[in-house]
């Protein structure tokens, strides 16, 4: 998986696991992802204009995706 950064787009991210990180963005107060403007803004622009520190942002986002993956790796090894 490749890692999230601050300059990864909204959009970029939101095809990466919708929804693993649309609950994370809900959260502090992204409630337009569907938005164009909000699809060619990147993580650190988007927290910027939501009072959020753009390294927390990046760190919990990469931590919800290895998590969901993980938990996709199990599912398969006990198929």
């Amino acid at each position: 998986m490749a890692q999230i950064t601050k300059e990864t787009m909204i959009g970029e991210l939101l095809n990466v696991n919708v929804d693993a990180v649309a609950p994370v963005l809900f959260g502090i107060g992204m409630h337009c992802l569907g938005c164009p403007a909000s699809q060619m803004e990147t993580i650190e622009e988007a927290a910027a204009v939501h009072g959020v520190d753009a390294d927390e942002l990046v760190r919990v986002l990469n931590e919800k995706l290895e998590e969901c993956e993980s938990d996709e790796g199990e599912k398969e090894t006990r198929q």
